[in-house]
């Protein structure tokens, strides 16, 4: 048994959940919609640039 990644509740970590590591297919599609979503994202730590040195 795992925690669902989504909900937190106990999930089968086993070939017989078609749904791993999820607990259900809803929690499943939910985390889907959210990562097409671009919900998830890695935050760009790269400085900006000043206006002068911008490229031409």
């Amino acid at each position: 048994m795992v925690a669902c990644p989504r909900c937190g509740q106990p999930a089968l970590f086993a070939p017989a959940n078609p749904a791993r590591p999820f607990c259900s297919p809803r929690c499943k599609q939910v985390d889907f919609g959210a990562w097409a979503n671009e919900e998830y994202r890695v935050p760009d730590a790269t400085p900006e640039l000043p206006p002068d040195d911008e490229p031409a």
